[in-house]
């Protein structure tokens, strides 16, 4: 679909995921969070798109939910369609773990509320000198714990900051995001496009299967139920990897110090 509010820019097996409403900094609106269920559903089955970078267009990252947006005046109202609506928004951070491709966001001005969740279902976070992040629901008399909050930013950070910033509601910047292994690194905001390149050649010079299962993987062992869960997994991993030329290509780079050509097959 032609989007409204993302500009998709293609480079390579590269995809350049902008949120564009920067006079709104990228807040959510009804259009935007169906063009983000669309494109981020559209992942799951494209294997020509390797990695996702994810970024907001203007001085922010994303402001979160678009307040001042007016609902339209039939819509439904009551308890069963306010969960839909939030089920809406809430299925973003799922597609984006769904997604075999890894996603890295480069955070810059405010990442509040969606924004910051948008951040931490992220599989990397870099930080521009000017990322404020907080879990902004619970300012603006809701819960802190909303679209998948409560559940990556304890994982990520562990529970005592969690906690803190969940029932605070304050801001973390981005040197202190990075103390707390929040984000990788922290570089000047215009230097974030350059800041994310070794990663993008990292990741490239892995093989496809490789990069998609090892997301996948990770995924799992986040929650698996024990340590024999999670090398049955990594054990399948392997073996399906094993069995591809790409992985005898990998080999061969590697003993003739040359970088591989992967096929993926």
């Amino acid at each position: 679909m032609a989007y409204q509010t993302l500009i998709i820019e293609k480079e390579g097996q590269v995809d350049w995921l902008t949120l564009n409403r920067p006079e709104r900094l990228n807040a959510l609106n009804t259009t935007l969070v169906d063009e983000l269920l669309d494109y981020f559903q559209s992942l799951y089955m494209n294997h020509d798109v390797r990695i996702v970078v994810m970024r907001g267009a203007g001085t922010a990252y994303c402001a979160g939910l678009d307040l001042k947006e007016r609902p339209r005046s039939n819509a439904p109202t009551g308890p069963a369609a306010g969960l839909m609506s939030q089920r809406r928004i809430s299925e973003i951070v799922m597609r984006m773990r769904r997604a075999p491709q890894p996603i890295i966001s480069l955070v810059h001005g405010p990442a509040c509320g969606g924004g910051f969740a948008f951040a931490l279902a992220s599989d990397v976070r870099i930080a521009g000198e000017s990322a404020r992040m907080n879990a902004a629901f619970i300012r603006i008399g809701l819960s802190a714990c909303d679209i998948g909050v409560s559940y990556f930013l304890p994982r990520l950070v562990g529970v005592s900051v969690a906690s803190e910033l969940m029932l605070t509601g304050r801001f973390i910047n981005a040197d202190r995001a990075q103390r707390v292994g929040l984000v990788s690194e922290v570089v000047p905001d215009a230097k974030l496009t350059q800041a994310v390149r070794p990663y993008l050649d990292e990741m490239l010079r892995t093989t496809p299967l490789g990069l998609r299962l090892t997301k996948e993987c990770l995924n799992m062992s986040v929650d698996a139920g024990s340590l024999e869960a999670a090398i049955a997994m990594e054990d399948r991993n392997q073996i399906l990897c094993s069995q591809t030329s790409d992985f005898r290509e990998g080999i061969s780079a590697f003993l003739e110090k040359r970088t591989p050509h992967y096929t993926n097959n």
